[in-house]
């Protein structure tokens, strides 16, 4: 079967699968405190957008990002703060978030930030020692804007 086909044929499937959207983040469940790297939207001087993969935290109704501050991320938002941010499942049952909003660069807070994000995505030890040694860094606050969540959580069985 050639690509064209399949591609056809794939997405014919997709279409008729249910997914839940429209959802409150509390009903993704945990996706948010899974150690998933998100991907970060930020925008060139050109107009183009640069995709980030990010290590992030869901905290007080908002995303955290760590970034240094003389980075290409904080300058892009410098310059132009509209961001988004994604973070899914690259499994089943495929839940999802995307905020689209003004992010903010915040320098209050930011090595407590950079140790508990850096503790859960490496862990107790590691995360310690990835914080003593993180440099001038920023925060990114991305808080509420436009949401957009899905989940196909109906369409898969779970197993134990």
């Amino acid at each position: 079967m050639d690509h064209a086909c399949t591609g056809r044929l794939r997405a014919r499937a997709v279409a008729s699968i249910g997914v839940r959207r429209n959802l409150a983040v509390e009903d993704l469940g945990d996706l948010l405190e899974q150690p998933l790297l998100a991907v970060l939207a930020t925008h060139r001087r050109d107009g183009s957008v640069l995709l980030s993969p990010v290590w992030h935290e869901w905290r007080d109704g908002g995303f955290s990002v760590v970034t240094g501050s003389q980075g290409v991320k904080a300058k892009h938002l410098r310059r132009d703060p509209m961001a988004s941010i994604v973070v899914c499942e690259q499994v089943p049952p495929y839940r999802g978030v995307e905020l689209r909003t003004s992010a903010r660069l915040a320098t209050e807070d930011v090595e407590p930030a950079v140790e508990r994000i850096a503790k859960r995505y490496l862990g107790s030890p590691g995360g310690e020692t990835y914080a003593e040694s993180a440099g001038d860094d920023l925060l990114i606050r991305l808080e509420p804007g436009t949401l957009r969540t899905w989940d196909f959580a109906d369409e898969f069985e779970v197993s134990g």
